[in-house]
């Protein structure tokens, strides 16, 4: 498998080793039973809670697949949403759904996308690529269960003003910036253009995203709602922008208001205590929250945030 290479040199394990409920849950969802299994390891990193495996029917590799297996009931109930989801789409930038077996640990089964390239870097082409997947996304009929996305849309910001110590431990800032930038910030929020019937993934980032055969393949679909038609790519710039990636505004000019509330939106969460089902995700928004609030002060015309 992998070229030739031996199950041992490339992290691959025998499938029996993994846990037996587990295994019966996979191969009730793909239809064959897989003989080896290694960790898929994003870049992000992973939990236990939400084990995510390649798994293939021997070394050979004739056939493999990417599973997921909902280990507490909040990934469980992601994994859930996401099947529901996938059942409901169509489109050539969803990768393929292999199958599905539900219980107290479901397994969702997708094709396996280990060959794609994963970003960063980020190219150009890669940037035109996503943005191309966002407005064939936007372009696709939503399934008829998904709502409209529902936000206070300032309350962000008023959170950060009712205890800004959490914001303020980051040190994106100072106490002197924010108490002068907050409401500008506030009032541009407000006035963001959140609301829509357009179809949004909602979580548009590297770690979700592959490019195979010159296209872009979304993947983690338990967010998707109905939104504005810009909402999507405001909430990816910030991280494109992290990885090495153009500045926000060069993609999407004049979204003040969207820029002030994807940065409340990750200004007001990254100081919180991690998420023991998602461990991944504070310091994806940290990250997230320190190109976010400069993106902001820029399109509001307030000064640069001095750190603090």
């Amino acid at each position: 498998m992998d070229g030739g290479r031996t199950v041992a040199s490339t992290g691959w394990r025998p499938a029996s080793g993994l846990p037996a409920g587990d295994l019966v849950a996979i191969e009730r969802a793909l239809g064959w039973r897989p003989a080896v299994a290694r960790p898929a390891t994003l870049a992000r990193g992973e939990a236990d809670t939400a084990a995510r495996w390649i798994v293939a029917d021997g070394s050979t590799g004739t056939r493999s697949a990417f599973v997921k297996v909902g280990a507490t009931s909040l990934t469980a109930d992601w994994i859930r949403t996401e099947h529901r989801n996938y059942g409901a789409l169509r489109g050539w930038f969803l990768p393929e759904v292999l199958g599905f077996a539900d219980g107290e640990r479901p397994v969702l089964a997708l094709e396996d996308l280990s060959d794609a390239a994963w970003p960063p870097p980020w190219t150009d082409a890669r940037v035109a690529d996503v943005l191309e997947a966002v407005r064939a996304i936007g372009a696709t009929t939503a399934p008829g269960h998904l709502t409209p996305l529902e936000y206070d849309q300032p309350s962000d910001w008023r959170a950060v003003a009712a205890d800004p110590a959490p914001f303020l431990a980051l040190g994106l800032c100072t106490a002197s910036w924010l108490a002068a930038a907050l409401g500008a910030l506030t009032q541009a929020a407000a006035d963001a253009p959140l609301t829509g019937r357009t179809l949004a993934h909602l979580d548009i980032r590297s770690d979700n995203l592959c490019f195979r055969a010159g296209r872009a393949v979304v993947i983690d679909w338990n967010h998707a709602s109905l939104a504005g038609p810009d909402l999507d790519i405001a909430a990816w710039l910030p991280s494109l922008h992290a990885e090495g990636g153009p500045p926000p505004e060069a993609i999407l000019p004049e979204a003040a208001g969207l820029a002030a509330w994807v940065a409340g939106f990750f200004c007001a969460r990254a100081g919180d205590p991690p998420i023991p089902d998602a461990p991944h995700v504070r310091p994806l928004q940290i990250r997230q929250a320190t190109t976010a609030l400069p993106w902001a002060a820029r399109a509001l015309g307030l000064p640069e945030p001095i750190a603090g």
